[in-house]
């Protein structure tokens, strides 16, 4: 029998990615499968009734994926995270801002297969900011050291992805550390504590990137985000759920900081 895991109403899952091979993709939507049908099994299971699909890399920046799973999922309880060009026009922002999207992710980490270029954040930043949008920033710890000033400077909020991707054999001495603290203390930035498997070298229950984690919720409950991957497309070896949703336990110290991971702060952020 699976170990209940403590969680409070409404409880969103904050990153996740919805991959139907139904629509036109890159050729390997087929081997990422994750469709609305499959996560919402999942999610009926974990007792995740929230969620924030996030725009995955075999669409490009053909968003129609992401705003189906957001209509059929319900407009209620799922937000969106699309990726867009800097081509994109106002109206063409406000028809996704209509359709459930909340924000824009920058996925460059690895720079050999990103979308879209970290250049074009802060303009697309001032352009959808008084509709309340964030920049989901996926970027190596040295990415965000290169770039910290335009991260401070970016206007609205901001949200960094799967614990700012420090250094597994850093952890907490990773400078980058650090500044994720300074851009949490501006009161704009939130951290995604998610994919613990990126940011570890070890196997589950992945107790390196765990130290990370708990320090985070520690440092800042108040703006921490919580998310399983789902359906985990970097592993070849997929994680037990199970197993992923009990970091919630192991990470956040109390009911306090679990609420706040898992309802409050999705609700201000997305706008549940």
């Amino acid at each position: 029998m699976k170990k209940k895991v403590t969680l409070p109403e409404h409880a969103c899952n904050s990153h996740l990615h919805i991959i139907d091979p139904a629509f036109p993709n890159d050729g390997k939507a087929a081997e990422q499968r994750g469709t609305v049908e499959e996560y919402r099994a999942l999610a009926d299971r974990l007792c995740l009734s929230r969620a924030v699909f996030v725009q995955a890399k075999p669409f490009g920046t053909d968003n129609t994926c992401l705003l189906d799973a957001i209509q059929r999922y319900g407009r209620e309880d799922s937000r969106g995270i699309a990726v867009v060009s800097g081509k994109i026009s106002d109206p063409e922002l406000r028809r996704l801002h209509e359709g459930g999207v909340r924000g824009l992710r920058f996925s460059v980490w690895n720079p050999a297969n990103a979308v879209v270029s970290f250049d074009q954040c802060a303009p697309l930043a001032k352009r959808t900011k008084e509709m309340g949008w964030n920049m989901q920033l996926h970027m190596s710890s040295e990415q965000l050291l290169e770039h910290a000033n335009e991260i401070a400077g970016l206007p609205g909020r901001i949200v960094i992805d799967h614990m700012g991707r420090l250094k597994p054999e850093l952890g907490l001495t990773d400078p980058a550390y650090p500044f994720l603290c300074r851009l949490i203390d501006k009161g704009n930035t939130w951290v995604k504590l998610s994919g613990p498997y990126l940011n570890s070298k070890k196997g589950a229950p992945w107790d390196d990137a765990a130290k990370v984690a708990c320090a985070l919720a520690a440092y800042a409950p108040e703006r921490m985000l919580w998310g399983n991957d789902f359906p985990h497309v970097t592993e070849k070896a997929k994680p037990d759920e199970w197993e992923l949703l009990d970091t919630i336990d192991r990470w956040f110290a109390g009911e306090r900081a679990r609420r706040l991971a898992l309802a409050d702060n999705p609700a201000e952020v997305y706008g549940f």
